[in-house]
């Protein structure tokens, strides 16, 4: 068995901390046997690098079936336009959709990204999730457009995606079914869905992502309302629940169901306090560069972290983003952010995000007897904190 040594100046280990004079050291298929301190070992028997090592990264909310988009999609439309924009894109010959979507998997795979969250409305995933080298937790998500009449027919559709996954499902991976947010799901499909998925399952929602879909649930009036209207849908069966959308989506998912929600952009403190009386299993998950492609906003970390609320990264679509890089959401997140501490960021970007997707028993931390992968990035030490470099992860094993 072949025995590789690795040192960096910096070594972020997934647990929210920096370590120096460490040398991890694994075998050929990336595991872990041991983390010690470099004056130990011969240094001609080390292979040494620049700037920082850390676990492989955590991709927890991505479409990835809609890579052959990229481009298309204005920037800074608000969210309504956006998705009106995404139903007119979706239909391209089969051969582009398949190269888009092996190629971004090779990117991401190539950016030291080691685990993907992925939402699914068709099958044209699965051939490449069967011979990727990132594991995937995939959500086929459905949506009924809060019309129950609706409902049966989603389903039926749905669930044939959904058994095309699990019929072929990798011992690597995963599949839930999932509601797409609170303002496309009925009660009757949040309660199949809920039934159908077992409990241990990992479920994830879009969740408060642009004013009009509080001002739906909170007043039955606004954006939303002209934007099914448009589309010949009927909302006549809606009622308001006079709370923000949040509060729907809890009231019709299973708290004992580990949940992702997903850009956040609206939450307040006042809904995270709602979230974490709900249930002790909920992740948030933040897309900064689609938040700012789409609405040009961003979440106010400051709330998530004041209530000390476990945050992990997304980089949603290519329709609606420059790249599938966990990497560059953390430069985004730290060049509007640059109060939060860097070792916080890898964190959600590494052990939040295998924990939040059930993967962390091999992923997301450099512990021994695990195979998280191992990055090479641009960090360095300066007088007044970390510094992010401008160049590209290398993905080491």
């Amino acid at each position: 068995m072949a025995v590789h040594k690795y040192y960096a100046p910096l070594l972020f280990s997934g647990d929210g901390k920096c370590y120096q004079n460490i040398v991890v050291i694994c075998d050929e298929s990336g595991l872990i046997l041991s983390v010690e301190a470099i004056a130990d070992h011969d240094p001609a028997g080390i292979e040494k690098l620049e700037g920082a090592l850390m676990p492989g990264m955590v991709n927890a909310h991505c479409h990835l079936e809609l890579s052959h988009m990229k481009g298309l999609v204005d920037t800074g439309t608000t969210l309504l336009p956006f998705l009106k924009s995404v139903v007119q894109f979706r239909d391209f010959p089969q051969e582009v959709i398949d190269k888009a979507i092996s190629e971004n998997d090779q990117f991401m795979y190539d950016q030291g990204i080691v685990a993907v969250g992925d939402i699914s409305n068709k099958k044209d995933t699965l051939a490449t999730k069967l011979s990727s080298k990132i594991r995937y937790s995939t959500f086929v998500e459905m949506f009924d457009f809060l019309n129950p009449g609706m409902t049966q027919a989603t389903i039926d559709q749905y669930e044939a995606v959904y058994e095309s996954y699990a019929a072929d499902l990798t011992k690597k991976d995963r599949v839930s079914r999932v509601p797409h947010a609170p303002y496309t799901v009925s009660t009757g499909l949040f309660d199949y869905i809920q039934s159908k998925n077992s409990k241990g399952s990992t479920v994830s929602i879009h969740n408060q992502e642009t004013p009009p879909e509080n001002e739906l649930f909170e007043t039955g009036t606004g954006a939303f309302v002209d934007f099914y209207k448009g589309f010949g849908m009927d909302l006549s069966g809606f009622k308001p629940t006079g709370k923000t959308s949040i509060h729907y989506a809890m009231e019709n998912m299973d708290p004992e169901q580990t949940t992702l929600m997903v850009h956040n952009t609206l939450t307040t403190a006042e809904d995270l306090a709602a979230a974490y009386a709900w249930s002790a299993k909920v992740y948030w998950v933040t897309c900064p560069n689609a938040n700012l492609y789409i609405e040009n906003r961003m979440p106010n970390y400051r709330v998530f972290l004041d209530a000390h609320q476990a945050l992990t990264i997304g980089t949603d679509s290519l329709t609606s983003n420059w790249q599938l890089s966990v990497w560059e959401e953390i430069k985004t997140i730290h060049r509007f952010n640059s109060w939060i501490p860097i070792e916080e960021l890898l964190q959600w970007a590494t052990i939040n995000g295998a924990r939040a997707l059930g993967f962390d028993d091999e992923l997301g931390s450099i512990q021994p007897g695990k195979r998280p992968g191992l990055v090479n990035v641009p960090i360095t030490a300066g007088e007044k904190g970390y510094i992010l470099g401008q160049t590209a992860p290398r993905r080491i094993i």
